[in-house]
C-alpha cells in the first residue's frame, strides 16, 4: 500500500518540474517522435541532482514509474534499489519503458548491475522487438565494460545476433548491435580478431 510519504514525494517531484522545464528540449524531443504523454524537457544533469536529494526507494520509485511522464520515468530508474529489482519487474518495466530514451537509461542507471539482466539481455536481442533489442544490447554493452566475459555460446549468441541486426531496419538498433560488438572485442587480441571476422562479412569493420 503507498504510504502518505510517498503520495507526498511523487506531487513535490512533479510540481519540480516545472522550474527546470526546457521548452526548446521538450519540442525537439516531440518532434524526434518521442511518444511521451509529458515531456518536460529537464536535463539529466538536473535530474542526477534532485534524484541525490532522495534515498533509494522501491515504492517511489514504482510510483513515479506508473507516471507516463518523461522525467518520472528516469527518476524511477535512478531511485530503485538494486536489490529490490526483480526479473519480473525488470520484464514489466521493459515492457512498459515505451522509448529509445527510457530502454538506454533503464539499463545504463539500473539494468547493468543486475546479474539476471544478463540473461533476459540475451533473449532480448533475440526478440523481434526493437526496443527489447536495444536494450538487450546496451545491457550486454554494460556488463562487457564491468568486466562481464561471456562463455564460447555467449559469444557466439552476440555474435550471431549482433551480426543479423547490422541488416535490421531501425537505425538504433543497428547502431547498438555495432557497439556492443566493439565492446566485446575490447575483452582482448582474440576477441578483437573473432569481431573483426564477423563485421567483415558485413562489409563493416571495427574502425568505422
Amino acid at each position: 500500500m503507498i504510504t502518505e510519504e510517498t503520495i507526498r514525494q511523487v506531487k513535490e517531484i512533479k510540481q519540480s518540474f516545472r522550474l527546470l522545464m526546457n521548452g526548446e528540449a521538450s519540442r525537439q524531443m516531440r518532434e524526434s517522435g518521442l511518444g511521451y504523454h509529458l515531456n518536460w524537457g529537464v536535463s539529466l544533469n538536473d535530474l542526477k541532482a534532485m534524484a541525490s536529494q532522495y534515498p533509494k526507494d522501491e515504492q517511489l520509485a514504482i510510483e513515479l514509474w506508473k507516471e507516463n511522464i518523461r522525467e518520472c520515468k528516469i527518476l524511477a530508474t535512478m531511485l530503485m534499489p538494486v536489490e529490490k529489482m526483480t526479473p519480473e519487474l525488470t520484464e514489466l518495466w521493459m515492457e512498459q519503458a515505451g522509448t529509445q530514451e527510457i530502454v538506454e537509461l533503464l539499463a545504463f542507471n539500473l539494468l547493468k548491475n543486475l546479474d539476471f539482466a544478463t540473461v533476459l539481455a540475451f533473449e532480448w536481442i533475440a526478440s523481434t522487438d526493437d526496443l527489447h533489442q536495444i536494450g538487450g544490447y546496451h545491457v550486454i554493452s554494460r556488463r562487457l565494460t564491468d568486466g562481464m566475459v561471456p562463455d564460447d555460446r555467449g559469444i557466439c549468441e552476440i555474435i550471431d545476433q549482433a551480426v543479423s541486426a547490422m541488416s535490421d531496419k531501425n537505425l538504433a538498433v543497428r547502431h547498438a548491435a555495432y557497439n556492443c560488438l566493439n565492446r566485446l572485442a575490447l575483452l582482448g587480441e582474440d576477441y578483437a580478431s573473432i569481431v573483426d571476422s564477423a563485421l567483415e562479412k558485413c562489409g563493416l569493420s571495427q574502425k568505422q
